[in-house]
């Protein structure tokens, strides 16, 4: 036995030093560089492309066996232009293991590859021809062979290296472009059942959706190919660049997940991603927090699912909080005890807290879901609000259609300060078409507005923001809205109502009818966003107080009365201005028992005619204590490129008549009105008058009147010089009627 075992040995030793002298016989006579040309041939041949080797090729036999490659590169498919290429390679196979026919890889080493993959219009790409069948079944006779041969390959990597890597992707079809540029990925040992740590760094950038971020990640990857089994523990990703419209992105994953495909399970646990951002001029923070969730084929169930989310905008601060509460459920129903949402929106003089709770129920497969018992809880604090706080809250329910890409909604009760009953239903959600009818007792939005949006002094002046419309273009909505009374910038109105229609940039509001200005008000109004901005509005409004509509309307404070107005305008341009500028169309007024703001006609003349004034002109700004009281006032206004003109004015009172014409540019803000002022001295027009021309002119907010009293007095001259030539006349009448008498006798 020991003279057995002594032979054995030394005939493995003498199998050994065999194998060893052979080696070492084959690298010292065998170079693969003197293969070169044959190789790149061959790649000629078979398939049509350039290969170069530009440095040596080195093969290694201890301690693993291997090879080491220089400069590699591949040229696109019956041409020259380069397909990919790779400044460094190296991949080594572990020795031990091919003595049992084990294909274990030791090593894998590659630095500073770069490949380019194309999508033609046609469909095809410029990798077709080698992914071909011909190649496919190659593969197939080698894989085979080996099988035959009894050769196995062991899937182990002891370590992966890529470094220094481009890779790119172009679809000539769409024009979309994808780089992923400065990629480094380092791996431990990869193998089945075996945790491998994973490191990983890249810039990804896109054109469609656009996209520029540097990702960097770290893991732990653990797999089971027979089971197909996928863990991923300890994930550390960030991500930071552009997205979409999103610049400033900040994207943070951690937590653990696995996946088991052989039988659909999923599993999270203490998964958390946070979004941080900004959108336009809005700042958001978004942060998903998952305890565990666990999902299998047709079930799943988790404990707490939480979303937070924090914008910095035109609102204010928004702080929203999403919570859903023991989740468990099938492939087709799903339940939740208790679905939170809550709203934190803080502004400079309001905060605003929205709660929204509800239990949810649904149906996956049919993509149903059900909030049955909603409830909105709102509460409102600020300085302006009754007793500095108001809280509400609504009731209703929520359906949501998935297959039929439809929601419905109905909701009762109190809303901050009003009580509210609204239905909303919306189909396809790709562009909804939304349907609503709303009824709202009574709302004041003053308590709700900052005191710049309320009419405080305004900010200093800067460079004109165009409007933006381009909400409008996608919107699909119909429906009515009721108001019992509303109150927005210190603008009352009753009865409010209001029908919208708008599709594809085309609103329709009509009706558009309230009780307001102590009078009605009923018109439409209409908005066409497709192109250049245009808005066409009609009105006729009737018993209503002017004086606050003009401050309205043009911040113009001059007139009081009350009456009927009529408007029938249409303009269009990109901001408030240009769309002033090039107001096109007719006005109307008829108002009776007001004044003329800023000037008393009736005091001027009538002074000046005591003071025996000279001939000169005078120029006054408005007097808030002094206006000339009227009876009736009426013009009519054609309005072109905002200049509303006027022909025909004409105001009556008891001592006092004017007639006029001129210009009222709301475009500018400006005024420029001649008008002839006549004071009888009789309500009955008996015992003369005197007509002074009167000129109004400037911006609305420094108007003046400009008064010719040398005109005023020449015409005073004339009625004397007037009735100066009616008494000698009637006196010569007297003298012949005398004579001719005396004649006759």
């Amino acid at each position: 036995m020991k003279k057995f075992v002594k032979y054995s040995l030394w005939a493995v030793a003498g199998v050994v030093a065999v194998a060893v002298a052979g080696v070492a016989y084959l690298a010292a006579t065998f170079n693969p560089n003197d293969y070169k040309a044959q190789l790149i041939q061959l790649v000629k041949d078979k398939q049509q492309r350039t290969l170069k080797l530009d440095g040596d090729i080195k093969l290694v036999f201890f301690p693993s066996i291997g090879v080491n490659l220089g400069s590699v590169s591949l040229s696109e498919f019956q041409g020259d232009q380069e397909f990919a290429a790779v400044d460094s390679a190296r991949v080594s196979l572990a020795l031990l293991p091919l003595l049992s026919k084990q294909i274990v890889v030791d090593e894998v080493v590659v630095s500073g590859l770069k490949a380019g993959l194309v999508k033609f219009k046609n469909g095809k790409s410029n990798i077709d021809d080698l992914m071909s069948t011909g190649a496919s079944k190659g593969e197939g006779e080698s894989q085979d062979k080996d099988k035959s041969q009894g050769v196995q390959f062991k899937f182990d990597i002891a370590s992966v290296l890529v470094e220094k890597a481009t890779l790119s992707y172009r679809d000539e079809a769409t024009g979309a472009k994808y780089a992923v540029k400065d990629l480094k990925l380092q791996t431990g040992r990869i193998a089945n059942g075996v945790p491998a740590r994973i490191d990983f760094t890249a810039l990804i950038q896109a054109s469609q959706p656009k996209l520029d971020i540097a990702t960097q990640m770290r893991a732990t990857l653990t797999f089971d190919l027979e089971q197909q089994l996928y863990q991923v523990q300890g994930l550390d990703l960030q991500a930071r660049g552009a997205a979409l419209d999103i610049s400033n992105l900040v994207v943070q994953a951690s937590g653990d997940v696995s996946a088991k495909l052989a039988t659909q399970e999923f599993t999270a646990r203490k998964l958390a991603v946070s979004v941080t951002g900004v959108k336009g001029k809005d700042n958001f923070d978004a942060r998903l927090d998952v305890s565990s969730l666990n999902m299998a084929k047709d079930k799943f169930s988790g404990d707490k699912l939480t979303l937070n989310a924090k914008l910095d905008g035109a609102l204010g601060k928004i702080v929203a909080a999403l919570s859903l509460h023991d989740l468990s459920g099938n492939a087709q129903l799903f339940k939740s005890r208790e679905l939170a949402l809550e709203l934190d929106i803080k502004q400079p003089e309001q905060a605003f807290k929205v709660k929204l709770t509800s239990p949810v129920s649904g149906n996956f497969e049919q993509q149903q879901f059900n909030l049955s018992d909603l409830k909105v809880a709102v509460n409102a604090s600020g300085d302006k609000l009754p007793n500095k706080s108001v809280s509400s809250e609504m009731q209703g329910s929520v359906q949501i259609d998935g297959v039929r890409q439809s929601v419905q909604a109905s909701l009762a009760g109190g809303l901050l300060q009003s009580q509210v009953k609204a239905r909303v239903a919306v189909k396809n959600f790709t562009r909804p078409a939304i349907r609503f009818d709303v009824d709202v007792d009574q709302f004041d939005a003053d308590l709700y507005l900052s005191k710049e949006a309320a009419g405080a002094a305004p900010k200093p002046a800067t460079a004109e923001q165009p409007l933006d419309f381009s909400a409008l273009k996608e919107l699909n909505l119909e429906g009515g809205l009721r108001i019992g009374t509303l109150k927005i910038a210190n603008v009352k109105a009753a009865q409010l109502r209001i029908g919208v229609k708008a599709h594809n940039g085309l609103v329709n509001v009509s009706p558009l009818s309230a009780n307001l200005y102590q009078g009605s008000v009923s018109g439409s109004l209409s908005i066409n966003a497709q192109a250049t901005p245009s808005i066409a509005i009609k009105q006729t409004m009737s018993g209503i107080n002017i004086a606050p509509l003009l401050k309205d309307i043009a911040d113009l404070d001059m007139l009081e009365g009350k009456g009927d107005v009529s408007l029938n305008l249409s303009a269009q341009g990109n901001t408030v201005s240009a769309i002033k500028k090039d107001l096109s169309g007719d006005m109307a007024l008829n108002l009776a028992d007001g004044a003329i703001k800023g000037i008393n006609l009736t005091k001027l003349i009538s002074g000046a005619q005591s003071l025996g004034k000279g001939s000169s002109k005078q120029t006054m700004g408005v007097s808030k204590e002094e206006k000339t009281e009227f009876s009736e006032f009426k013009a009519s206004f054609k309005v072109k490129n905002g200049v509303a003109h006027n022909e025909d004015l004409s105001v009556k009172a008891q001592l006092l008549r004017m007639a006029g014409k001129g210009d009222i540019d709301i475009g500018n803000d400006s005024i420029n009105y001649a008008t002839k002022a006549t004071l009888y001295k009789s309500p009955d027009g008996q015992g003369g008058s005197v007509t002074v021309p009167v000129h109004l002119s400037g911006p609305f907010s420094d108007l003046k009147y400009t008064i010719d009293y040398g005109a005023m007095v020449a015409d005073i001259a004339k009625q004397k010089i007037d009735a100066k030539k009616e008494q000698i006349k009637t006196q010569v009448q007297d003298q012949l009627k005398n004579k001719l008498k005396g004649l006759f006798k």
